[in-house]
């Protein structure tokens, strides 16, 4: 039996289950906010016999995504229309913004004095950044996303989050705030979504579960990054804390080249800021002896490592780099390694440096950091007392995320359906691990996690905080719907593109089926007149943290926040619509309406559904 086929109200599901429709704890939680809903609108002067499900999404946008979601969840706090929302929904910057207000409670109170406070003072706990990061990094399944959780995302929000999403349930269960969604896709699936924008990409957080809605497939958020295999629990793992889930859900601030390019420079300033901060490391020499034993001296000891630190940041930038073949010169000499076996394989690889392939290097430099780690291991132990491990420690941390940065790869999880019996798609059941990144790769609003009709949205707010283009996530939205038949309203390219010119503050689109979407833009006439495009590149997504002042929150603040103030009225007048009425949805089966093609334990199900696009825009 299925969660959501549970009779048992309340039921947690353990272990990697299938769900047709909305899981029991989501179920009963939607039904608790139904009546604060009910009371919220009759204190907004709106009478409804049944309470509308009303969304609020969030877009994406780094820092001024996450600060300008503060903004404009606290306006409607102030305005008593949070109270009328039942799902509250995010992707990238906007989900540091939900998940910072669901530690809160909910509570707004002295969140704009906090965010001034924290860039005022540039408050940043550096030392246990690193602590978090290389813990992480002990992992076997450590990638980019603990680095740019740890050491970025915690540095740009000011905050390390130990709190678990589980731990944020309690709330939510009660009905006192709207039911938090938090969106991500399977990067693997990329090809899939530019090809065909499948379903399979989207991938959904909540205090409750953790897995892909159109396979219908879960596991209790307690469990999700602990090791499955055939369905059965092999290895179980801590729940990541909220830092890390950030990390994840945030991991898309810009190209390829602009990101790697940001992170090596990070981990270079890394590099130094933790030999300045930590004389110790400094003292002592690393020297062959013997048949192999490690010894060490007074002398500087630092050369050995810099030397391999430095070798591997320079294959990383330019595996072409003329100096790579000297650098592994001085280093196969300061090992002693020129006449055994490892020696011998170096200078052949030394030798033929230019010519190797890229996996071969690749795995070169792999073999070299594990015959450094294995060689130098008793320093770990003999320097234990002096300081405490913390040397080795950061270089290992320091070469993996070298090697993750090399290699490109981020979200790395295990696979909670790997060798899964009940899962047809080779690619969702292969793979001993998943890699789930951020969701503004594939459209920048979460969009196609509140659409489907199984959560029944009649209205949807919709706050776009991306950089340019303030209409590519309707854009993309429109498309992705189109191709698997979920209700959205028509837009036309061209309406889209004379928009952009000069944003509104709101657009509303409707249609004949489906929810009626609301769309806000963050920089637009109404606020910022005619410098919209200074607004835009004063609030860069690669905008440092470092470089935000107490003056720039206070301005973003206060321009998100105007888009609600300024559109109260308009916002009221379509909750007072969906009260009196609804919406019309399309006659589908609302337990399979999350789905694509899924296999479960009672067999293999297929559910199609076609709506009509006729519809018309205010």
């Amino acid at each position: 039996m299925s969660c959501a086929e549970s009779p048992k109200s309340g039921h947690e599901c353990s272990g990697v289950y299938f769900a047709t429709g909305l899981q029991e704890p989501e179920k009963a939680a939607v039904h608790k906010r139904s009546p604060k809903v009910l009371e919220a609108l009759q204190k907004l002067n709106i009478q409804a016999d049944q309470a509308p499900v009303i969304a609020v999404l969030g877009s994406g946008g780094g820092l001024r995504a996450h600060i300008a979601c503060l903004g404009v969840l606290s306006e409607m706090k102030a305005l008593g229309l949070l109270d009328a929302v039942t799902y509250l929904a995010g992707v990238s910057g906007s989900t540091w913004a939900l998940s910072s207000f669901y530690t809160k409670n909910g509570n707004m109170e002295g969140m704009e004095e906090e965010l001034k406070h924290r860039y005022e003072t540039n408050e940043w706990d550096f030392d246990e950044s690193l602590k978090k990061a290389i813990e992480a990094s002990r992992r076997d399944n450590y990638s980019l996303t603990d680095f740019w959780a740890y050491l970025i995302v915690s540095r740009q929000i000011r905050e390390l989050q130990d709190l678990n999403l589980s731990s944020l349930k309690k709330q939510v269960e009660e009905g006192m705030l709207p039911y938090p969604i938090f969106a991500a896709i399977d990067d693997d699936l990329q090809c899939d979504w530019r090809e065909r924008k499948t379903q399979n990409s989207w991938f959904e957080f909540t205090p409750h579960h953790a897995g892909y809605p159109a396979l219908g497939a879960y596991v209790p958020i307690t469990e999700f990054g602990s090791r499955f295999e055939n369905g059965k629990l092999v290895r179980s793992e801590p729940e990541r804390d909220l830092t890390f889930l950030r990390g994840l859900w945030g991991s898309a601030l810009a190209d390829f080249e602009e990101t790697k390019k940001y992170i090596f420079n990070s981990l270079k300033d890394l590099s130094s800021q933790s030999r300045k901060e930590h004389p110790l490391m400094g003292k002592c020499q690393i020297m062959k002896a013997g048949a192999g034993t490690v010894t060490y001296s007074e002398a500087p000891r630092m050369e050995v490592d810099e030397m391999l630190l430095d070798l591997m940041m320079a294959c990383v930038m330019d595996q072409n780099d003329p100096s790579i073949k000297d650098k592994l010169c001085a280093l196969q000499q300061a090992l002693g390694t020129e006449k055994d076996e490892f020696g011998k394989e170096m200078a052949e690889i030394i030798q033929s440096w230019n010519e190797t392939s890229l996996e071969k290097k690749q795995q070169f430099v792999d073999h070299l950091l594990d015959y450094f780690k294995k060689t130098q291991e008793p320093i770990k132990y003999s320097l234990k007392n002096q300081v405490k491990g913390l040397f080795w420690d950061t270089l290992t941390f320091l070469s993996k995320t070298l090697m993750n940065l090399w290699r490109w790869e981020w979200g790395s999880v295990y696979n909670f359906l790997y060798k899964h019996g009940n899962i047809e798609d080779e690619t969702m059941y292969s793979r001993e691990f998943l890699h789930l990144v951020d969701a503004g790769l594939a459209i920048n609003t979460p969009y196609p996690l509140v659409l489907p009709p199984v959560r029944e949205a009649h209205l949807i707010l919709s706050f776009d905080f991306s950089a340019g283009d303030p209409f590519e996530t309707i854009r993309a939205t429109a498309d992705y719907c189109q191709r698997h038949d979920i209700s959205f309203p028509e837009v036309s390219d061209d309406q889209l593109m004379e928009w952009a010119k000069a944003p509104m503050s709101y657009y509303i689109l409707r249609g004949e089926t489906g929810p009626v979407v609301m769309h806000f833009t963050l920089f637009n006439k109404d606020n910022c007149g005619d410098d919209i495009e200074m607004w835009r590149k004063k609030y860069g997504t690669m905008k440092l943290s470092d470089s935000y002042t107490p003056d720039l929150v206070t301005d973003l603040l206060r321009v998100s926040k105007e888009n609600v103030q300024k559109n109260k009225i308009n916002i009221l007048n379509e909750m007072r619509k969906v009260a009196e009425k609804p919406g019309n949805f399309p006659r589908v089966n609302k337990e399979a309406g999350l789905r694509d093609t899924v296999q479960d334990v009672q067999g293999s199900r297929t559910m199609e559904i076609k709506i009509s696009h006729n519809i018309h825009k205010d």
